[in-house]
């Protein structure tokens, strides 16, 4: 059964994330908070943890993973940016979205989609998802906290939550937040003009970005 840490959302306790990330290390899959929504996570060179996540969602071969990095010098290391994109999400990171930018060969091909060769990169505004990356030295793979016989569940509180995943994973974070509705905004980077993949968190700073550096976008 998983182990539940409470950690302080602005000052998280180094030493127990110092154990989160030697968990990691080890293999583990946790579920941690985010500037949106919770998400499954674990150090994205893992194979054995990333193939556990996908048995665990019941994921598709193709479907797109998330790198959660700390900066933007992360995001330049695993997606390829044009320089508009680079000023565009300079002004929106860290903050609740997730970029879709086609991978460099930094990306296991194991997290890229199959076809598009693309991944998912976001920098979430949370402490606790910061510290973790810096200490790691490496991003977190991340998937969004679902479970294939509630894939449309919404949690009330991070109790219910650990109810429900405490057997399927190895490490609960509990930053005692109230539970945020709203998922992170996705923004497919991949061509010239960019297209809005699913509305969430942030929409007018990514709107005001976008008109700043006089970048063409549509939604879907």
């Amino acid at each position: 059964m998983a182990e539940r840490i409470v950690l302080h959302p602005q000052n998280p306790h180094q030493k127990r994330v110092f154990e989160i990330v030697d968990r990691l290390r080890a293999g583990a899959v946790i579920l941690l908070p985010t500037d949106s929504q919770y998400a499954l996570a674990c150090a994205y060179s893992s194979k054995k943890s990333v193939d556990r996540i996908r048995s665990m969602r019941n994921l598709k071969k193709d479907h797109l993973f998330t790198l959660i990095t700390d900066g933007l010098n992360g995001v330049s290391k695993f997606g390829k940016l044009s320089d508009t994109n680079f000023k565009v999400i300079r002004r929106l990171i860290p903050g609740p979205y997730t970029f879709v930018l086609p991978g460099t060969k930094e990306v296991p091909r194991l997290l890229m989609h199959e076809r598009r060769k693309t991944i998912g990169i976001k920098v979430p505004d949370h402490a606790i998802c910061q510290m973790i990356v810096q200490e790691l030295g490496e991003p977190l793979m991340a998937a969004t906290a679902k479970l294939p016989d509630a894939p449309d569940r919404e949690y009330l509180d991070t109790k219910d939550m650990f109810e429900d995943f405490r057997h399927h994973i190895d490490v609960f974070i509990d930053d005692e937040l109230p539970l945020e509705s709203n998922p992170t905004t996705v923004v497919d980077m991949t061509q010239e003009e960019a297209v809005i993949l699913r509305k969430g968190r942030g929409m007018e700073n990514l709107e005001f970005a976008f008109a700043y550096n006089d970048h063409d976008y549509s939604e879907i």
